[in-house]
Protein backbone atom coordinates (compact mmCIF):
# COMPACT_ATOMS: atom_id res chain seq x y z
CA UNK A 1 0.00 0.00 0.00
CA UNK A 2 1.49 3.85 -0.53
CA UNK A 3 0.46 6.68 -0.96
CA UNK A 4 1.22 9.36 -3.31
CA UNK A 5 0.53 12.68 -2.03
CA UNK A 6 1.98 16.24 -1.06
CA UNK A 7 4.83 17.65 0.38
CA UNK A 8 4.92 16.99 4.24
CA UNK A 9 2.78 13.47 3.88
CA UNK A 10 3.66 10.23 4.19
CA UNK A 11 5.16 7.73 1.64
CA UNK A 12 5.01 3.79 2.36
CA UNK A 13 6.89 1.31 0.20
CA UNK A 14 9.58 -1.28 0.32
CA UNK A 15 13.19 0.20 0.05
CA UNK A 16 15.44 -1.18 -2.96
CA UNK A 17 18.92 -0.20 -2.28
CA UNK A 18 21.41 0.82 -5.03
CA UNK A 19 24.22 2.24 -5.31
CA UNK A 20 25.05 2.45 -9.03
CA UNK A 21 21.31 3.98 -10.31
CA UNK A 22 21.25 2.27 -13.63
CA UNK A 23 21.58 -1.33 -11.83
CA UNK A 24 19.03 -0.57 -9.39
CA UNK A 25 16.70 0.26 -11.82
CA UNK A 26 16.73 -3.35 -13.05
CA UNK A 27 15.43 -4.46 -10.02
CA UNK A 28 12.97 -2.20 -8.97
CA UNK A 29 8.96 -2.56 -9.00
CA UNK A 30 6.09 -0.43 -9.40
CA UNK A 31 5.65 1.17 -5.92
CA UNK A 32 9.04 0.52 -4.57
CA UNK A 33 11.20 3.61 -2.75
CA UNK A 34 14.70 3.82 -4.06
CA UNK A 35 17.06 4.49 -2.00
CA UNK A 36 20.06 5.40 -4.19
CA UNK A 37 23.64 7.21 -3.78
CA UNK A 38 23.77 9.49 -7.38
CA UNK A 39 25.25 12.96 -7.08
CA UNK A 40 23.72 15.41 -9.36
CA UNK A 41 21.45 12.87 -11.29
CA UNK A 42 21.34 12.63 -14.87
CA UNK A 43 18.48 12.34 -17.13
CA UNK A 44 18.54 8.99 -18.19
CA UNK A 45 18.99 7.16 -14.84
CA UNK A 46 15.92 9.24 -13.63
CA UNK A 47 13.70 8.46 -16.55
CA UNK A 48 14.51 4.81 -15.69
CA UNK A 49 13.40 5.60 -12.32
CA UNK A 50 10.19 7.05 -13.48
CA UNK A 51 9.87 4.36 -15.73
CA UNK A 52 9.99 2.13 -12.94
CA UNK A 53 6.93 3.72 -10.97
CA UNK A 54 8.83 3.81 -7.75
CA UNK A 55 6.72 5.68 -4.92
CA UNK A 56 9.71 7.75 -4.21
CA UNK A 57 13.29 8.43 -4.21
CA UNK A 58 15.35 9.02 -1.18
CA UNK A 59 18.95 9.88 -2.13
CA UNK A 60 22.10 9.79 0.17
CA UNK A 61 23.94 12.43 -2.04
CA UNK A 62 22.91 15.75 -3.75
CA UNK A 63 20.87 15.30 -6.51
CA UNK A 64 21.75 18.80 -8.03
CA UNK A 65 24.93 20.63 -7.09
CA UNK A 66 24.55 23.48 -8.91
CA UNK A 67 27.68 22.54 -11.16
CA UNK A 68 26.14 22.35 -14.31
CA UNK A 69 21.99 22.13 -15.06
CA UNK A 70 21.28 18.31 -14.67
CA UNK A 71 18.06 17.44 -15.66
CA UNK A 72 17.26 14.50 -13.61
CA UNK A 73 15.49 15.68 -10.38
CA UNK A 74 13.30 17.80 -12.48
CA UNK A 75 12.18 15.25 -14.23
CA UNK A 76 11.43 13.01 -11.50
CA UNK A 77 9.51 15.46 -9.32
CA UNK A 78 7.51 16.61 -12.73
CA UNK A 79 6.40 12.62 -12.67
CA UNK A 80 4.78 13.59 -9.55
CA UNK A 81 7.40 11.14 -7.92
CA UNK A 82 8.84 12.67 -4.32
CA UNK A 83 12.56 13.13 -3.95
CA UNK A 84 14.34 13.48 -0.05
CA UNK A 85 17.87 14.27 -0.90
CA UNK A 86 21.11 14.74 1.21
CA UNK A 87 20.26 11.36 3.43
CA UNK A 88 23.73 11.07 4.04
CA UNK A 89 25.28 8.07 2.49
CA UNK A 90 25.48 6.04 5.70
CA UNK A 91 22.05 5.38 5.42
CA UNK A 92 22.76 2.29 2.42
CA UNK A 93 24.47 0.64 4.82
CA UNK A 94 21.85 1.29 8.19
CA UNK A 95 18.48 0.54 5.70
CA UNK A 96 18.16 -3.31 4.56
CA UNK A 97 17.39 -4.16 1.45
CA UNK A 98 13.54 -5.06 0.84
CA UNK A 99 12.36 -3.36 4.53
CA UNK A 100 9.11 -1.65 4.52
CA UNK A 101 9.70 2.14 4.92
CA UNK A 102 7.52 4.98 5.94
CA UNK A 103 8.37 9.17 4.49
CA UNK A 104 7.50 11.59 6.59
CA UNK A 105 8.61 15.00 4.85
CA UNK A 106 12.02 14.34 5.30
CA UNK A 107 12.31 11.48 7.50
CA UNK A 108 12.82 7.92 6.40
CA UNK A 109 11.49 5.55 9.20
CA UNK A 110 11.72 2.15 9.09
CA UNK A 111 9.41 -0.08 12.02
CA UNK A 112 8.54 3.48 13.66
CA UNK A 113 12.55 4.11 13.81
CA UNK A 114 13.76 7.31 12.35
CA UNK A 115 17.05 5.89 10.27
CA UNK A 116 18.06 8.89 8.71
CA UNK A 117 16.88 12.48 7.51
CA UNK A 118 17.07 14.85 4.33
CA UNK A 119 15.02 17.32 2.55
CA UNK A 120 12.27 17.26 0.68
CA UNK A 121 13.14 18.68 -2.66
CA UNK A 122 10.66 21.18 -4.30
CA UNK A 123 10.05 21.69 -8.05
CA UNK A 124 10.49 25.52 -7.82
CA UNK A 125 13.97 25.09 -5.80
CA UNK A 126 15.22 22.47 -8.62
CA UNK A 127 14.49 25.17 -11.31
CA UNK A 128 16.06 27.92 -9.14
CA UNK A 129 19.23 25.64 -8.48
CA UNK A 130 19.00 25.10 -12.69
CA UNK A 131 18.69 28.24 -13.67
CA UNK A 132 21.45 29.51 -11.18
CA UNK A 133 23.85 26.70 -12.55
CA UNK A 134 23.17 28.07 -16.35
CA UNK A 135 24.56 31.45 -15.19
CA UNK A 136 27.82 29.84 -13.98
CA UNK A 137 28.49 27.38 -16.34
CA UNK A 138 31.32 29.16 -17.90
CA UNK A 139 33.55 28.19 -15.32
CA UNK A 140 32.67 24.42 -16.00
CA UNK A 141 32.49 24.53 -19.71
CA UNK A 142 36.45 25.95 -18.88
CA UNK A 143 37.15 22.52 -17.10
CA UNK A 144 35.61 20.95 -19.40
CA UNK A 145 37.32 22.56 -22.41
CA UNK A 146 40.72 22.09 -21.04
CA UNK A 147 40.68 18.59 -19.82
CA UNK A 148 39.47 17.56 -23.63
CA UNK A 149 42.66 18.96 -24.94
CA UNK A 150 44.36 17.91 -22.56
CA UNK A 151 43.24 13.98 -23.28
CA UNK A 152 43.04 15.29 -27.04
CA UNK A 153 47.12 15.30 -26.56
CA UNK A 154 47.20 11.79 -24.56
CA UNK A 155 45.14 10.05 -26.60
CA UNK A 156 45.14 11.22 -30.59
CA UNK A 157 48.08 8.67 -31.47
CA UNK A 158 45.97 5.59 -30.36
CA UNK A 159 42.72 6.71 -31.86
CA UNK A 160 44.33 6.60 -35.47
CA UNK A 161 46.31 3.95 -35.10
CA UNK A 162 45.26 0.89 -37.17
CA UNK A 163 42.52 -1.46 -35.08
CA UNK A 164 42.62 -5.34 -35.37
CA UNK A 165 39.10 -5.82 -36.20
CA UNK A 166 37.10 -8.99 -34.59
CA UNK A 167 35.97 -11.46 -37.12
CA UNK A 168 31.96 -10.71 -37.51
CA UNK A 169 29.29 -12.96 -38.87
CA UNK A 170 26.88 -9.89 -39.70
CA UNK A 171 27.43 -8.47 -43.34
CA UNK A 172 28.32 -4.90 -42.33
CA UNK A 173 30.11 -3.76 -45.40
CA UNK A 174 28.38 -1.53 -48.28
CA UNK A 175 25.47 -1.57 -45.77
CA UNK A 176 24.10 1.57 -43.35
CA UNK A 177 24.71 1.12 -39.23
CA UNK A 178 22.51 2.15 -37.04
CA UNK A 179 24.28 2.60 -33.91
CA UNK A 180 21.96 2.98 -30.74
CA UNK A 181 22.89 3.98 -27.41
CA UNK A 182 20.40 4.49 -24.14
CA UNK A 183 20.81 7.96 -24.17
CA UNK A 184 19.04 11.33 -24.62
CA UNK A 185 15.80 11.10 -26.47
CA UNK A 186 16.66 6.94 -27.63
CA UNK A 187 13.32 6.39 -27.82
CA UNK A 188 11.36 9.15 -29.75
CA UNK A 189 14.13 9.07 -32.40
CA UNK A 190 13.75 5.47 -32.98
CA UNK A 191 10.62 6.12 -33.22
CA UNK A 192 11.15 8.39 -35.60
CA UNK A 193 13.81 6.29 -37.82
CA UNK A 194 10.74 3.14 -37.81
CA UNK A 195 10.46 3.97 -41.67
CA UNK A 196 14.27 4.31 -42.26
CA UNK A 197 14.76 1.40 -40.42
CA UNK A 198 12.28 -0.46 -43.00
CA UNK A 199 13.60 0.75 -46.46
CA UNK A 200 17.37 0.49 -45.87
CA UNK A 201 17.61 -2.47 -43.03
CA UNK A 202 20.92 -1.48 -41.76
CA UNK A 203 23.18 -3.48 -39.51
CA UNK A 204 21.29 -2.91 -35.88
CA UNK A 205 24.31 -2.16 -33.46
CA UNK A 206 23.22 -2.02 -29.55
CA UNK A 207 25.75 -0.71 -27.22
CA UNK A 208 25.11 -1.95 -23.78
CA UNK A 209 21.73 -0.52 -22.91
CA UNK A 210 20.80 -0.11 -26.35
CA UNK A 211 20.04 -3.15 -27.20
CA UNK A 212 17.09 -3.14 -25.25
CA UNK A 213 16.31 -0.05 -26.47
CA UNK A 214 16.14 -2.14 -29.96
CA UNK A 215 14.35 -4.97 -28.29
CA UNK A 216 11.40 -2.34 -26.65
CA UNK A 217 10.30 -1.38 -30.52
CA UNK A 218 10.41 -4.89 -31.65
CA UNK A 219 13.90 -4.68 -33.64
CA UNK A 220 16.63 -7.28 -32.41
CA UNK A 221 20.13 -6.42 -32.54
CA UNK A 222 22.25 -7.62 -34.78
CA UNK A 223 25.47 -7.14 -32.73
CA UNK A 224 25.79 -6.02 -28.93
CA UNK A 225 28.78 -4.27 -28.08
CA UNK A 226 30.49 -2.18 -25.12
CA UNK A 227 31.02 -3.47 -21.34
CA UNK A 228 27.87 -5.27 -20.78
CA UNK A 229 26.80 -3.86 -17.25
CA UNK A 230 23.68 -1.85 -18.49
CA UNK A 231 22.49 -4.99 -20.49
CA UNK A 232 19.64 -7.39 -19.92
CA UNK A 233 19.89 -11.03 -20.08
CA UNK A 234 17.03 -10.94 -22.73
CA UNK A 235 19.26 -8.99 -25.21
CA UNK A 236 22.46 -11.45 -24.12
CA UNK A 237 20.43 -14.32 -25.07
CA UNK A 238 18.54 -12.61 -28.28
CA UNK A 239 20.94 -14.06 -31.09
CA UNK A 240 22.95 -10.76 -31.34
CA UNK A 241 26.86 -11.08 -31.99
CA UNK A 242 28.70 -10.13 -28.87
CA UNK A 243 32.16 -7.96 -28.90
CA UNK A 244 33.17 -7.16 -25.90
CA UNK A 245 35.24 -3.55 -26.04
CA UNK A 246 38.77 -3.69 -24.48
CA UNK A 247 41.01 -0.71 -24.14
CA UNK A 248 44.53 -0.82 -25.53
CA UNK A 249 45.48 -1.13 -21.38
CA UNK A 250 44.36 -3.99 -21.00
CA UNK A 251 41.57 -2.62 -18.81
CA UNK A 252 38.06 -4.62 -19.70
CA UNK A 253 35.32 -3.77 -17.53
CA UNK A 254 32.63 -5.83 -17.78
CA UNK A 255 34.64 -9.29 -18.48
CA UNK A 256 32.95 -11.19 -15.74
CA UNK A 257 29.35 -10.72 -16.99
CA UNK A 258 30.28 -12.41 -20.22
CA UNK A 259 32.08 -15.22 -18.76
CA UNK A 260 28.76 -15.50 -15.99
CA UNK A 261 26.59 -15.65 -19.28
CA UNK A 262 28.68 -18.29 -20.65
CA UNK A 263 27.94 -17.42 -24.14
CA UNK A 264 30.70 -16.60 -27.11
CA UNK A 265 32.36 -13.23 -27.63
CA UNK A 266 34.82 -11.25 -29.76
CA UNK A 267 37.10 -8.48 -28.32
CA UNK A 268 37.76 -5.21 -29.79
CA UNK A 269 40.64 -3.12 -28.65
CA UNK A 270 40.30 0.25 -29.22
CA UNK A 271 40.44 3.69 -27.34
CA UNK A 272 37.40 5.65 -26.09
CA UNK A 273 33.79 5.17 -25.06
CA UNK A 274 31.38 1.92 -25.32
CA UNK A 275 29.56 4.55 -27.88
CA UNK A 276 33.26 5.19 -29.66
CA UNK A 277 33.86 1.79 -30.53
CA UNK A 278 30.61 0.63 -31.98
CA UNK A 279 31.32 3.33 -34.38
CA UNK A 280 34.75 2.75 -35.05
CA UNK A 281 34.00 -0.57 -35.35
CA UNK A 282 31.13 -0.23 -38.33
CA UNK A 283 33.96 2.40 -40.00
CA UNK A 284 36.35 -0.78 -39.77
CA UNK A 285 34.21 -3.17 -40.90
CA UNK A 286 32.79 -0.97 -44.25
CA UNK A 287 29.94 0.60 -43.13
CA UNK A 288 28.37 2.78 -46.01
CA UNK A 289 26.75 5.52 -43.56
CA UNK A 290 26.70 4.93 -39.62
CA UNK A 291 23.33 6.14 -37.68
CA UNK A 292 23.47 7.56 -34.36
CA UNK A 293 20.82 7.77 -31.76
CA UNK A 294 20.87 8.16 -28.06
CA UNK A 295 24.97 9.07 -28.43
CA UNK A 296 26.45 12.06 -26.03
CA UNK A 297 27.34 15.37 -27.96
CA UNK A 298 26.63 17.97 -25.34
CA UNK A 299 29.25 18.70 -22.59
CA UNK A 300 25.79 18.33 -20.22
CA UNK A 301 25.66 14.72 -21.48
CA UNK A 302 28.84 14.26 -20.75
CA UNK A 303 28.98 15.29 -17.03
CA UNK A 304 26.12 13.63 -17.15
CA UNK A 305 27.99 10.32 -17.89
CA UNK A 306 30.10 11.66 -15.28
CA UNK A 307 33.07 12.01 -17.49
CA UNK A 308 35.47 15.33 -17.53
CA UNK A 309 36.41 15.81 -21.26
CA UNK A 310 35.21 14.29 -24.37
CA UNK A 311 38.06 13.76 -26.15
CA UNK A 312 37.69 10.06 -27.59
CA UNK A 313 34.12 11.36 -28.84
CA UNK A 314 35.98 14.54 -30.72
CA UNK A 315 38.97 12.51 -32.00
CA UNK A 316 36.09 9.04 -33.61
CA UNK A 317 34.09 11.77 -35.17
CA UNK A 318 37.15 13.61 -36.59
CA UNK A 319 38.30 9.77 -38.09
CA UNK A 320 34.62 9.18 -39.26
CA UNK A 321 33.99 12.60 -41.00
CA UNK A 322 30.89 13.00 -43.02
CA UNK A 323 30.62 8.89 -42.77
CA UNK A 324 28.34 9.56 -39.22
CA UNK A 325 25.21 11.48 -38.77
CA UNK A 326 22.93 12.19 -36.15
CA UNK A 327 18.67 10.41 -35.91
CA UNK A 328 17.96 13.73 -35.66
CA UNK A 329 19.00 14.52 -38.89
CA UNK A 330 17.81 11.70 -40.54
CA UNK A 331 14.65 10.96 -39.51
CA UNK A 332 13.84 15.25 -40.63
CA UNK A 333 15.17 14.29 -43.68
CA UNK A 334 13.47 10.92 -44.18
CA UNK A 335 10.29 11.88 -43.75
CA UNK A 336 6.90 10.13 -44.64
CA UNK A 337 5.92 12.40 -47.46
CA UNK A 338 4.33 11.36 -50.97
CA UNK A 339 7.00 12.11 -53.57
CA UNK A 340 5.36 13.14 -57.07
CA UNK A 341 7.35 9.72 -58.78
CA UNK A 342 5.26 7.52 -56.02
CA UNK A 343 2.56 9.56 -57.23
CA UNK A 344 2.82 8.67 -60.28
CA UNK A 345 3.32 4.73 -60.38
CA UNK A 346 0.30 5.23 -58.30
CA UNK A 347 -1.86 6.80 -60.82
CA UNK A 348 -0.03 4.54 -63.24
CA UNK A 349 -1.37 1.20 -61.87
CA UNK A 350 -4.72 1.94 -61.21
CA UNK A 351 -5.08 2.86 -64.71
CA UNK A 352 -3.35 0.27 -66.23
CA UNK A 353 -6.04 -1.84 -63.32
CA UNK A 354 -8.87 -0.19 -65.22
CA UNK A 355 -7.79 -1.16 -68.29
CA UNK A 356 -7.38 -4.97 -67.36
CA UNK A 357 -10.87 -4.35 -65.99
CA UNK A 358 -12.20 -2.74 -69.21
CA UNK A 359 -11.23 -6.03 -71.39
CA UNK A 360 -11.96 -8.67 -69.41
CA UNK A 361 -15.33 -7.58 -67.37
CA UNK A 362 -18.65 -9.69 -69.00
CA UNK A 363 -20.80 -6.45 -68.12
CA UNK A 364 -18.17 -4.00 -69.22
CA UNK A 365 -18.40 -6.02 -72.99
CA UNK A 366 -22.39 -5.83 -72.68
CA UNK A 367 -22.22 -2.11 -71.97
CA UNK A 368 -19.67 -0.97 -74.83
CA UNK A 369 -21.39 -3.03 -77.04
CA UNK A 370 -24.71 -1.42 -76.33
CA UNK A 371 -23.07 1.70 -76.71
CA UNK A 372 -21.28 1.47 -79.96
CA UNK A 373 -24.90 -0.02 -81.28
CA UNK A 374 -26.28 3.14 -80.03
CA UNK A 375 -23.55 5.74 -81.64
CA UNK A 376 -24.23 3.03 -84.94
CA UNK A 377 -27.96 3.77 -85.11
CA UNK A 378 -27.56 7.32 -84.38
CA UNK A 379 -25.04 7.76 -87.17
CA UNK A 380 -27.28 5.72 -89.87
CA UNK A 381 -30.58 7.66 -89.13
CA UNK A 382 -28.10 11.03 -89.50
CA UNK A 383 -26.83 9.85 -92.71
CA UNK A 384 -29.77 8.70 -94.19
CA UNK A 385 -31.93 11.53 -93.56
CA UNK A 386 -29.82 13.88 -95.53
Amino acid sequence: MMEHELEGTSVTGTARIGRRTKDLVKRLAPGDVAVIDHRDLDRVAAEGLVDARVAAVVNAACSISGRYPNSGPIRILRAGIPVVDEAGSELLDRLEDGASVVLEGGEIRCDGVVVGKGRRLRAEDVEDRMEEARVAIGAELQQFATNTLEFVEQEATLTFQPVALPPLRTEVRGRHALVVVRGHDYRSDLRALRPYIREYRPVLIGVDGGADALLELGLTPDIITGDFDSVSDRAVACGAELVHHVHPDGRAPGREELLAWGLPYEEFVVEGTSEDAAMLLAYEAGARLIVAVGTHATMVEFLDKGRPGMSSTFLTRLRLGPMLVDAKGVSQLYEGRVRRRDLALLVGAALVAVLVITIVAEPIHVFLDGLWLWIRDLWFSFTHRF
